[in-house]
């Protein structure tokens, strides 16, 4: 039974099927399962706690940087859409429409929807939220003491997505999206920059992801965007995934909604707007850049649980002794409030099948304590990212496991870092491209200066998207790898999530 236990922990090697292997980790750390409703998924206890971990993190840097929490309908009505078409366009294919409002239960016991409550105008469900936020903004903003409004709103969103994955790309997915308005062009080209720049802080000192930062190129921007900024990262396998972006929207939206504020000066003018947001995805991210075949390894600054404690008992009377010791860690701890901590209690369980089960769910650090330990004072703990075992007194116990998080907190981004430097290449012709991203993915620097329409061959030859055009630039001039043209602009293509 013991082993039937742990090979149900096991999980497929990375190298073998890296798509199995990370539904295999959402799966089995119980992060999230399908719902039985395509592309949703049931976001776990385990997968949910990390989200309001990163909520909470991400809701004090947005306040400290001034912005405010509300919350706008989920239902829009599609006349709002139809006041900004680029918008749109960007998203027509993936929205779902409620156009009734009633069901209907037949003679022979079906449920039908009831044809006889169809609604006076369809009702899109949010995509994003542009339309029906500055359709409110155009009664709040009358006059330019009206400015700047800066809020954020934790919301779902749905998008009907063809291929879905868990967390990488759902059809309903948790979010936070910022919107904000402002009396100048200058005013919303730096909150755009300034809230790209709090996710950068966020992902790479929370979730220990080293990222790439720049402006989207024109093919790859948000819909109805005069410029989009990303933050790129690189998974495991080597492709590229977007974990966070930011829009300096101009003056798109104002115009399509008719918003006008009257300046200082006396005069009519349109507010300039931006938009940002992140979503459930970086759950995946996580899992992507950080685990391993043992399963989950998640960084101690965004892990709900830090540490977990196993006892190591044999009789009834060791773990009667083992046990208190336990507790009485446990009050210390929770009297320092300098992590969290747990003591798996199960006794139904060996302390191998727990090794291996807090493993998989991706737990930072280890704490055993066994009879033999008692007896000398000391105790185990055994770190998630490396396996190293580390003997200590129990009474420098707290500052150990301190210096440790700290230490397994660098070293992830340390090995993300290094992994993605090693998986970086320049390239100077079309050519070197193609063959290289056949042989071997991974960030390709290229110069380029081409249209979208030279992006979208591109896609097509090679199935590559451009992905930022970073934020460090060499200043020097070269030739196109695609045109042949002189640039200074240098892009990163690969292929992305």
């Amino acid at each position: 039974m013991a082993n039937e236990k742990v090979d149900a922990l096991r999980i497929t090697r990375r190298n073998e099927d890296y798509s199995r292997w990370y539904l295999d980790i959402v799966e089995r750390a119980k992060l999230a399962e399908d719902s039985g409703i395509r592309g949703c998924m049931i976001i776990r206890p385990e997968g949910f706690a990390i989200w309001e971990k990163m909520q909470q993190i991400l809701d004090g840097m947005f306040k400290e940087t001034g912005h405010r929490n509300a919350y706008f309908p989920l239902f829009i009505p599609v006349s709002y859409f139809s006041k900004e078409a680029e918008h749109v366009s960007g998203f027509a294919k993936e929205c779902a429409v409620v156009t009734h409002h009633r069901l209907k239960l037949t003679e022979s016991g079906e449920i039908t929807v009831d044809p006889e409550a169809e609604l006076g105008e369809p009702l899109v469900v949010r995509p994003t939220s542009e339309t029906i936020i500055w359709s409110a903004y155009r009664n709040w903003i009358q006059s330019y003491r009206d400015l700047p409004i800066l809020l954020n709103q934790w919301a779902n969103i749905c998008r009907w997505e063809l291929r879905t994955r868990p967390f990488l790309r759902t059809t309903e997915f948790l979010w936070q999206e910022g919107h904000t308005a402002h009396a100048t062009a200058d005013e919303a080209e730096a909150e755009a920059r300034k809230m790209l720049e709090v996710y950068k802080t966020f992902v790479e000192q929370y979730l220990a992801i080293p990222v790439f930062a720049g402006r989207k190129t024109e093919s790859e921007k948000f819909p109805g965007a005069e410029h989009t900024y990303t933050i790129e990262t690189m998974t495991q396998d080597k492709r590229a995934i977007q974990v966070g972006t930011s829009h300096n929207l101009g003056t798109t939206f104002s115009k399509a909604f008719d918003v006008t504020y009257l300046s200082a000066e006396g005069t009519q003018e349109y507010p300039f707007a931006t938009s940002w947001g992140i979503t459930t995805r970086m759950i995946g991210t996580l899992i992507m850049v950080h685990s391993d075949d043992q399963g989950f390894v998640c960084p101690p600054r965004i892990a709900p649980l830090q540490v977990i404690g196993v006892p190591i008992y044999r009789k009834e009377a060791e773990k009667e002794q083992v046990l208190t010791r336990f507790r009485e860690i446990q009050d210390q701890f929770k009297l320092a409030k300098s992590f969290s901590f747990k003591v798996d209690e199960r006794d139904n369980l060996s302390p191998g099948f727990k090794f291996n089960d807090w493993e998989l769910k991706g737990i930072p650090l280890r704490l055993e304590i066994g009879p033999r330990d008692l007896k000398n004072k000391t105790a185990v703990l055994v770190r998630r990212d490396t396996g190293e075992k580390i003997n200590v007194d129990q009474s420098d116990l707290e500052s150990q496991i301190k210096t440790l998080l700290d230490e397994i907190q660098a070293n992830l981004f340390k090995q993300a870092k290094e992994f993605q430097q090693q998986n970086v290449y320049s390239v100077e012709t079309y050519e070197e491209f193609k063959q290289g991203i056949e042989e071997k993915l991974g960030f390709y620097m290229a110069y380029f200066d081409g249209s979208p329409d030279d992006e979208e061959k591109i896609k097509e030859e090679t199935k590559a998207t451009g992905r930022c055009i970073p934020f460090e630039q060499q200043q020097e001039v070269g030739k196109c790898f695609y045109t042949g043209r002189q640039t200074t602009q240098r892009v990163i293509f690969a292929r992305a999530y």
